[in-house]
């Protein structure tokens, strides 16, 4: 066999492993994007049943007065709950580091949240327009604080850091 035959084997069989080779790269990389919009869209989703839970208490404050508008509101507010539930056991199959910055996340809300919800029901039910605006919005140190640590660690599980930094800007209210 002389170079001219050695060559027109080796020249396809480069061609074969460089198309194997190619294939296999682009393949791990959509992979790799498709579990990052995966993982993204997942903590987007426990983010707003956070946030969701957050605002409960300007739901409260400003329910109408009749039962059914009572029943309305522990509905949401169950299913909320459930949402949260369920985003958290689905965070600790994800990433660990992600699943505890989401319980201090909800522990978080839990507090604030929870004990404005308390005050929100001890609250009678506005009976004109001017009484659904609030005079100060509800305090929410301790869930910002908690929400932007786990902003953090979801940046990191998706290979993102802060730059410069930078911190978490907190909801408007």
């Amino acid at each position: 066999m002389n170079w001219t035959q050695a060559a027109a084997l080796i020249v396809p069989i480069i061609t074969l492993v460089g198309a194997i080779i190619t294939v296999a790269v682009t393949y791990t990389l959509n992979q790799r994007a498709a579990r990052r919009e995966r993982l993204a869209k997942a903590f987007t989703e426990a983010l707003t049943a956070t946030e969701d839970y957050a605002q409960m208490p300007y739901r409260i404050r400003r329910r109408l007065d009749t039962p059914e508008a009572r029943y309305e509101i522990s509905v949401e507010l169950n299913k909320i709950q459930s949402q949260i539930a369920f985003q958290h056991a689905w965070l600790h199959i994800e990433s660990v580091e992600v699943a505890r910055a989401y319980d201090s996340l909800i522990r978080a809300a839990r507090n604030e949240a929870g004990s404005q919800m308390k005050k929100a029901w001890a609250t009678a039910a506005p009976t004109s327009d001017e009484q659904m605006t609030l005079e100060t919005a509800y305090p929410r140190g301790q869930l910002d604080s908690a929400r932007s640590a786990c902003i953090t660690a979801m940046r990191a599980a998706l290979g993102r850091r802060h730059t410069n930094n930078q911190e978490v800007p907190n909801l408007p209210r």
